[in-house]
């Protein structure tokens, strides 16, 4: 099996290098407060002698500045970094130009599940940087879960990570908007919980609530259909809402912003198409 070096033993870290012990690979562990390795060193992973000892370095860290602080001065070549920090998307850049400056190759890749789920059925991740250095690679990384390549610009796996975290956070914030605004009338949040889950599946869906695929497909053709579901329609609609969680005491910020950004877009003149023509704002800040 290949041998591999995680450099970085957080929680995320760690359970990568559990994982490529368990799938039979070697496993070299590093990490800035060495203690961390020791767990990881009784289960069978060897003590790296710097960030830098390997061919394949695997890097879960804060950031990518904590990368930079732990590889030093090391020279890097003819290694492969596969970084999983998270970052924005033109350090992402600038780092697989920092790597490349010291003889080495950096792979940038976005998680898509927490700890307990790397290795697990369903884990992925996005990949992005040269395909066929990935490639080389791919059956050790597939340990940690499916390997998606998005492209060779190595800003666009940080950039599809991001995109789903901000589905992730944005859908699950207005759903404890809702849960705190029903609670304030007595309502349970498990009671209200089968419903919620009904919307969620049904939002990504193929039916007449399947808005994923109905909002891309009009993204994609920039044409916004409205008839009887224009986007003033659904602008009101969201004021009421944004005054029904004011009447249940509940805090707004995150509504409200969504309520200026619908009237914004209505004021532009849009408010007879449909709820796709938001897209159209978002894009002209």
């Amino acid at each position: 099996m290949s041998d591999v070096t995680v450099v970085g033993l957080g929680p995320m870290g760690s359970k990568m290098a559990e994982t490529f012990l368990a799938a039979g690979h070697a496993v070299k562990v590093w990490n800035r407060t060495a203690s961390k390795a020791d767990p990881l060193v009784a289960q069978g992973a060897v003590r790296a002698a710097s960030a830098a000892d390997g061919a394949l370095l695997v890097v879960s860290q804060i950031s990518y500045q904590a990368m930079y602080d732990s590889l030093g001065e090391a020279r890097l070549d003819g290694k492969v970094v596969v970084n999983l920090s998270s970052g924005s998307p033109d350090e992402l850049r600038e780092a697989a130009e920092w790597v490349a400056g010291r003889g080495g190759t950096l792979i940038t890749a976005g998680i898509m599940v927490p700890p307990p789920g790397i290795g697990q059925p369903g884990a992925y991740s996005f990949y992005s940087g040269p395909q066929d250095v990935l490639d080389r690679h791919r059956a050790t990384l597939e340990a940690l879960g499916g390997v998606t390549y998005v492209g060779a610009d190595h800003g666009l796996a940080m950039m599809y990570y991001q995109a789903l975290l901000l589905i992730f956070w944005t859908s699950l914030t207005s759903h404890m908007h809702a849960m705190a605004m029903l609670g304030s009338a007595g309502v349970s949040p498990l009671e209200f919980l089968p419903f919620a889950r009904e919307l969620f599946t049904q939002l990504g869906g193929d039916g007449p609530m399947g808005y994923a695929k109905i909002l891309a497909e009009a993204a994609a053709a920039g044409v916004y259909p409205g008839g009887e579901n224009s986007l003033h329609m659904q602008a009101v609609s969201l004021g009421h809402a944004v005054e029904a969680l004011t009447q249940a005491g509940v805090e707004t910020t995150v509504p409200e912003a969504l309520l200026r950004l619908f009237e914004r877009a209505d004021a532009e003149g849009r408010g007879e198409e449909g709820l796709g023509t938001v897209i159209e704002s978002i894009k002209k800040p």
